[in-house]
């Protein structure tokens, strides 16, 4: 797989519900990290310590090629203050069948990521990541 299905991957495990920014960032940098194995075309994603964490520009230069293509939807949050980003429908009918590919681990690993990431909240979100990955923290302006 490379990183474009990656992403198409994991947004569908979100089963349609919409990533904030934090979420889509943690989500693949946790993918990333926990199995390197599965991007074996291309560049992977590397993460770098940021403000918020673990970061890549690139997670938002592939789904703005999934929006592109039809396979995800990226729209303003309820408030207009960033972007949220889901699988459309094509995009979960095509990432069911990249999950499906995958060995029956790597598929519940990436759907547990993305419902664990879905479920928490920006601070709690941003202090587990810290807690479980501390180099991450460098350069960061979240003190929670």
């Amino acid at each position: 797989m490379d990183r474009r299905e990656l992403l198409l991957a994991m947004l569908a495990a979100g089963k349609g519900r919409a990533f904030q920014p934090a979420q889509i960032q943690k989500a693949v940098f946790l993918i990333c990290a926990n199995l390197p194995h599965l991007v074996r075309s291309g560049p992977s994603y590397i993460f770098m310590p940021y403000n918020y964490g673990p970061f890549d520009r690139n997670v938002y230069v592939e789904a703005g090629n999934l929006q592109a293509e039809g396979t995800a939807i990226i729209a303003p949050s309820a408030n207009g203050r960033w972007m949220t980003y889901a699988a459309s429908d094509e995009g979960l009918r095509q990432g069911e069948m990249i999950l499906a590919r995958l060995k029956l681990e790597s598929r519940r690993y990436v759907e547990s990521v993305a419902e664990w990431v879905l479920a928490q909240s920006f601070g709690s979100l941003v202090k587990s990541i810290y807690d479980a990955y501390p180099e991450m923290r460098e350069n960061s302006i979240f003190q929670g």
